[in-house]
């Protein structure tokens, strides 16, 4: 096999290995030498005409295009597309599985259920990001021994929190990320440290999200405390009086519809669409159909795809939402002089993928084919079951924080060309879309769904392994990115609106 069509509509195919100039494919011969992943023309298209990939126009030739040519960046121009949106005309219920899986987790009293037990030492403002990150740096290995149960006290920094509305989009949003990660059901102990003066004030969070001081929340500002040295050691107290108390928890049964997964991708391929990520989308029906959540995000990234997605949604209410979603971000880019096309970035461009509207087709394939539920806010509690989706910039820093402070226990990250991600308080399943990838990043990537190419495996039965992978990680197996330590600075809250 030397090219993949991915469907009889297509007027383009996928290059499966690089192939000299003169190779024959689909009645058609390379005018030049293709690599691998990249797309050739297997019919003349003239200067204007769409191009096709998985059905749905990718963009439009710049000038004629022979048969046999390479098409990428140098002839394929983006245009923004008008679509024709309806709403719940391809609905596919999930079927309610015939067995209950369960993983070994933490209940909390919330209702939730944790798959990790951190206590968080959250920073309300960049003025506190150092006391934060030494009360944490403070409990190494050797001084959380005694503490089986507790995963590890973690530092959640950011570089925001002043200068800044104290109204507005920006100021609610990094709100509901910082209620968020105190809520998560992977945090038992919470340790909130602010400078005092700033906009984000912790007394207004407290008041706003009805968070309650106890033995488990803590707050203090720099200021009050009389500086930097003496809240550092506060902050150690605090912690140590709370350890018993986190640790005081066993994993016990819980039910998989427990878990809300955040469903990414991020240095994405051409085999990304064609592999990994639909391969996650049937593992997302898996978790749909025992009343589990898989959360799609990263707006840019669906953009070109969005009739696909307001076609399967539950209701005509939840499709307009992310339309509405849509057009918030055309405009957002607009007034910030971009495009939604500076989304493939240079590596997905190196990897194969030529508009953010191919991207985009593959990114969409993570969730699977149920009805989508419900459409939230970025850091919105996720509250309905099944596949819904969360807005989020496409940087996957950011969006995965969002998904996080959302409720999201586990994290799946597809990848084609790399990556070397990791989350804290949620574990990070790395997924691989080609097998040359996963043995070359065989200490980062968990699962490799290249077998699909390399060895004829199913999108089923990889999105299978997906499934039990992350009951796996769930019930306290570590991941790869948790075995590199990785997770301490990934926290990265959106920050919109300007800085004053």
């Amino acid at each position: 096999m030397q090219t993949i069509r991915l469907s009889q509509a297509d007027n383009v195919v996928t290059a499966v290995k690089a192939l000299e100039s003169g190779t024959e494919v689909e009645g058609a011969v390379t005018r030049a030498p293709i690599p691998r992943g990249h797309k050739i023309a297997t019919t003349d298209i003239p200067k204007g005409t769409p191009v096709r990939k998985y059905a749905q126009v990718i963009g439009y030739a710049m000038d004629d295009i022979a048969a046999g040519s390479h098409v990428h960046v140098h002839n394929l121009e983006f245009r923004d597309v008008g679509s024709a949106y309806e709403f719940a005309t391809n609905l596919h219920p999930a079927v309610p599985a015939a067995r209950h899986d369960t993983f070994m987790g933490y209940r909390r009293e919330d209702g939730q259920f944790g798959t990790r037990n951190f206590i968080a030492i959250l920073s309300s403002v960049n003025c506190s990001a150092t006391a934060c990150h030494m009360i944490a740096d403070h409990f190494t290995p050797e001084r959380l021994a005694d503490y089986p149960n507790v995963d590890g006290v973690v530092a959640f920094s950011h570089g925001t929190g002043c200068g800044m509305a104290s109204s507005g989009e920006g100021f609610e949003t990094l709100q509901r990320v910082m209620w968020g990660y105190a809520r998560s059901p992977n945090v038992g102990g919470v340790v909130m440290a602010g400078l005092g003066c700033e906009i984000n004030q912790i007394d207004w969070l407290v008041e706003a999200h009805g968070l309650k001081t106890g033995a488990l929340f803590k707050h203090m500002n720099i200021q009050e405390m009389g500086g930097l040295r003496t809240t550092i050691e506060h902050g150690i107290q605090l912690v140590e009086e709370m350890l018993p108390l986190v640790n005081d928890v066993s994993r016990e049964p819980c039910p998989a519809s427990g878990l809300k997964v955040a469903l990414q991708c991020g240095g994405s391929d051409a085999w990304s669409g064609m592999t990994a990520n639909p391969a996650l989308g049937y593992a997302c029906d898996l978790l749909a159909s025992q009343g589990a959540t898989g959360v799609l995000a990263e707006t840019p990234e669906i953009y070109g795809a969005e009739h696909l997605l307001t076609a399967r949604a539950a209701s005509r209410e939840v499709g307009e939402k992310l339309i509405g979603l849509v057009t918030w971000w055309q405009d957002y880019t607009f007034r910030n002089k971009g495009s939604m096309n500076n989304n493939p970035s240079p590596g997905n461009k190196k990897g194969g993928l030529t508009t953010i509207l191919e991207k985009s087709l593959g990114a969409a394939a993570k969730g699977g084919t149920t009805p989508l539920n419900a459409v939230y806010k970025y850091a919105e509690p996720v509250r309905e079951p099944g596949f819904v989706f969360m807005d989020s910039p496409g940087y996957d820093p950011a969006s995965i924080t969002g998904q996080i402070a959302g409720g999201c226990n586990v994290v799946v990250f597809t990848t084609g060309r790399g990556s070397a991600y990791g989350s804290k308080p949620a574990p990070t399943i790395k997924v691989s879309s080609n097998t040359e990838t996963y043995l070359r990043q065989t200490e980062d990537m968990d699962i490799n769904a290249g077998r699909v190419l390399s060895e004829h495996a199913s999108i089923e039965e990889v999105g299978r392994e997906i499934y039990d992978a992350i009951l796996r990680v769930a019930s306290g197996e570590q991941t790869k990115s948790e075995a590199m330590g990785v997770g301490n600075y990934e926290f990265v809250p959106w920050q919109i609106g300007a800085v004053m």
